[in-house]
């Protein structure tokens, strides 16, 4: 079967990307001829980000809170938590660490415990508001995949990894990736936004026909 390249690039943080990677996953039952590369985008590499956007990182739940309300409204299954997110006394996360678990599944398991450990990161956060800056909160959900703890958590911890998130972040640069979430088709196509599934579904294999058949 001839395979089409998507590169998926999202952030855990992203909202929109929430219910993106829910179609994506309906997607790829739909289309095994797609080949989903996964891709890190950092919407807050570091709270410097937050504080030049918003004035502070304190700021900064309030004011995503906002976009969590449209992107709620964009959900097929409305998972957002945005009571619950009011009422947690953490400062509103960035983008990095959770990047990091993502990679290090990709790293030492596959692309599908990539899309795993983001899915449960964003849920963690969307859905049960929990803290996916605290690497206590993080370790407790590696554990809940089929990854190998201890094997993961070492490379977590290395410089590697890093190399690894900056790497994706380069080439979202190189095709002038600036939100996400977004898909980059055969290395020359962009759909960007959390698009309808049909949308998707009808760009994907119109590409996909024009290109193979």
């Amino acid at each position: 079967m001839n395979k089409l390249d998507v590169e998926f690039f999202h952030d855990v943080i992203c909202s929109f990307c929430y219910p993106m990677s829910y179609r994506m996953r309906k997607i790829a039952k739909e289309m095994p001829e797609l080949n989903i590369i996964h891709k890190s985008y950092a919407l807050a590499v570091d709270e410097k980000i937050y504080e030049l956007e918003f004035g502070s990182r304190e700021n900064v739940k309030d004011k995503v809170l906002n976009s969590w309300k449209h992107a709620n409204e964009n959900d097929d299954l409305k998972r957002f938590n945005i009571e619950g997110m009011k009422n947690t006394d953490f400062l509103f996360p960035t983008s990095m660490k959770s990047l990091k678990a993502c990679k290090v599944a990709k790293m030492v398991g596959s692309e599908d415990l990539y899309w795993d450990v983001f899915d449960k990161l964003q849920e963690a956060l969307f859905t049960h508001n929990k803290n996916i800056d605290d690497d206590n909160v993080i370790y407790e959900l590696i554990k809940e995949t089929d990854l190998d703890f201890d094997k993961w958590l070492e490379v977590y911890n290395s410089k590697e990894v890093i190399a690894e998130v900056e790497t994706d972040l380069y080439l979202a640069k190189q095709y002038n990736i600036k939100s996400v979430p977004a898909l980059i088709i055969d290395q020359k196509y962009i759909l960007k936004g959390a698009q309808p599934y049909e949308v998707i579904l009808e760009s994907l294999t119109e590409i996909y026909n024009n290109k193979f058949k």
